[in-house]
C-alpha cells in the first residue's frame, strides 16, 4: 500500500509543476480537455479488446492523467480537488453497498443492481434512466438503458420470448421495406431491430458493443488482406470483379 500511496503522490506533484511550468498545461481547461478525455477512453477500449495488457497499463495511466488534471484545474477555483474527487467516490461507494458496508443481505449479482438503481432512485434521481449519458454511443445506451429497466423488474423472463420479439421486429422491418413505407417508418423499424438484438444480446451473455467492434476488426484485417494481395497481383480492387475478390477473402478468413 505504502508503494502505491507514493506513486501517486509523485503523479500529483508531477501534475503540479506541469500545470505550473510547462506552456501547453497551464493553456489547458476542463472543457478543452473532454475531447482528449474521450480520445484516451476509447484507446482503453482498443486495448482491452485487442487484450493487449502492456497498452491496457499505459491507457489506464492517461485516463488517470486526466482525471488528475481535472482535478489539479478544478482546485485553482476552490471547486474541488482530487481529495475532494477521491472522498465523494468512497462515500458513494460504501451508501450504494449496503450488503457490504450494512445490514442488507443479497443473493446475487441482480439483487446487488437491484439495491443500486433504489438507492440511487432515494438519491434524488427522478429516473431510472437518468443516469444515462446522452451523449453515450447509441449501441451503447441501448444496453445501459435496458440493464437499468431490468434492475427495476422491466425485462423479459426468457430469452425465447426476446428472439420472438427479434423476428417479430424484422418482419415489421421487412414489411415497410416492401411496402415502400416513408423513410422514417423504416428507419423507426430498423431501429426496433436494432435494439431487440441488442436485448437479445444480453439476455445470452453477450455485449453487443464489444461484439460488433469485433467484428469491425475482423471484417478490416481481411478487407486490408485482399487489399494486400490485389497489390502483388497488381490489380486495383476497382478493377476485380466479385468472383476474384472473393478468391481472396475466403483465404482471409481462413488465416
Amino acid at each position: 500500500m505504502e508503494a502505491k500511496l507514493k506513486a501517486f503522490e509523485r503523479l500529483l506533484v508531477i501534475m503540479d509543476e506541469l500545470r505550473e511550468k510547462c506552456p501547453w498545461d497551464k493553456k489547458q481547461t476542463i472543457e478543452s480537455l473532454r475531447h482528449l478525455t474521450i480520445e484516451e477512453t476509447y484507446e482503453l477500449a482498443d486495448a482491452i479488446l485487442d487484450n493487449d495488457l502492456p497498452n491496457i497499463k499505459k491507457e489506464l495511466g492517461d485516463v488517470l492523467l486526466h482525471i488528475v488534471f481535472y482535478a489539479r484545474i478544478a482546485s485553482e477555483t476552490n471547486d474541488f480537488d482530487i481529495a475532494d474527487v477521491i472522498n465523494s467516490l468512497c462515500e458513494k461507494l460504501i451508501s450504494r453497498h449496503p450488503h457490504i458496508y450494512g445490514d442488507v443481505k443479497v443473493e446475487n449479482e441482480q439483487d446487488v443492481k437491484e439495491n443500486w438503481e433504489k438507492l440511487k432512485l432515494k438519491e434524488g434521481n427522478k429516473s431510472v434512466l437518468g443516469g444515462v449519458p446522452n451523449s453515450l454511443p447509441s449501441l451503447i445506451k441501448a444496453s445501459r438503458i435496458q440493464e437499468k429497466a431490468r434492475a427495476v423488474g422491466f425485462d423479459w423472463e426468457k430469452p425465447e420470448q426476446v428472439f420472438e420479439k427479434v423476428q417479430e421486429e424484422i418482419a415489421e422491418f421487412k414489411h415497410e421495406v416492401d411496402s415502400k413505407a416513408s423513410k422514417e417508418k423504416i428507419e423507426g423499424e430498423f431501429g426496433d431491430v436494432l435494439f431487440s438484438l441488442i436485448n437479445y444480446a444480453r439476455f445470452v451473455g453477450i455485449n453487443a458493443e464489444d461484439a460488433l467492434e469485433k467484428t469491425n476488426k475482423k471484417f478490416i484485417k481481411r478487407f486490408q488482406y485482399l487489399e494486400s494481395e490485389a497489390t502483388k497481383i497488381g490489380k486495383p480492387l476497382s478493377e476485380m470483379t466479385l468472383t476474384e475478390m472473393d478468391v481472396y477473402w475466403n483465404k482471409a478468413k481462413e488465416l
